[in-house]
């Protein structure tokens, strides 16, 4: 009886086996693109505390955040002529990396933006070019985290995308709610009006690092940037996008955490 037992046991893991047919390992996983991903739209406002009209322009990106909320990115560069450098009583907002891209990009007035940097747009067309820009596919997924940790933050992104781009990674640090110098429409100087979004260095270098993202790999980086003493630890974000010469291919704004 027990050899009976044991006889329909074998013969059932052997039905079992045979019946299984044999998978190879690299073809067990078949690749789902993700849905598409929504595009972000930078607009990089070329600003300064000298320009009277850099307030209505202001006001524009304003709007502009209100009707597109994250899908919309802003960053105020104080370059170029009308940028103050500061003084003795009074905060400036110029940087030497502000003039360097406002130079790059021979502008001759302020304010004027570049839109995923598709060529230089006045503030009366950022709302026309900035709904253009959104119906735009979006390349590729960009996300990260930033974190404060001592005098420094440390940054983690990742992409991904359902081909092939290639292009730099560029990675600024923000800052928002700054209360000091602008010249206001009406030609007076408003010594309390509050700077938003404002470029305050970059994290890897002038234009970014050489990046490749490919279908079904993440891309990942990682890296970190010194904190000034006069920086609001509170007020701080990054922004990263890639680019190439097409474009700003995708944006994200990541707020600083502690």
């Amino acid at each position: 009886m027990q050899r009976q037992y044991l006889y329909i046991i074998m013969c059932s893991i052997c039905l079992v086996l045979t019946g299984c047919d044999y998978i190879a390992e690299d073809e067990r996983l078949i690749y789902e693109k993700p849905e598409p991903a929504q595009r972000v739209v930078l607009l990089e406002d070329f600003t300064g505390q000298r320009c009277s009209n850099c307030p209505t322009a202001t006001a524009v990106i304003e709007q502009l955040h209100e009707a597109y909320g994250e899908a919309l990115v802003a960053v105020g560069i104080h370059g170029g002529p009308l940028a103050f450098a500061g003084n003795a009583k009074v905060v400036g907002l110029k940087t030497d990396i502000g003039d360097e891209y406002y130079n790059h990009w021979k502008l001759d007035h302020q304010p004027v933006g570049l839109i995923d940097r598709t060529g230089s747009v006045d503030y009366d067309l950022w709302a026309t070019r900035v709904k253009e820009e959104l119906t735009k596919p979006a390349p590729l997924r960009l996300e990260g985290t930033a974190v404060l940790a001592g005098e420094e933050v440390s940054i983690h992104l990742k992409a991904d995308t359902d081909g092939t781009v290639t292009g730099k990674l560029q990675v600024w640090l923000l800052e928002d709610g700054i209360q000091t110098l602008q010249l206001m429409p009406d030609g007076t100087a408003n010594q309390t009006y509050t700077h938003n979004h404002v470029l305050r260095t970059t994290v890897n270098g002038t234009w970014g690092e050489d990046c490749i993202v490919k279908e079904a790999e993440t891309s990942e980086w990682t890296m970190s940037q010194a904190l000034e003493p006069d920086w609001n630890r509170e007020q701080l974000s990054i922004v990263a996008f890639v680019y190439n010469d097409s474009g700003v291919q995708q944006t994200v704004k990541i707020k600083v955490e502690h």
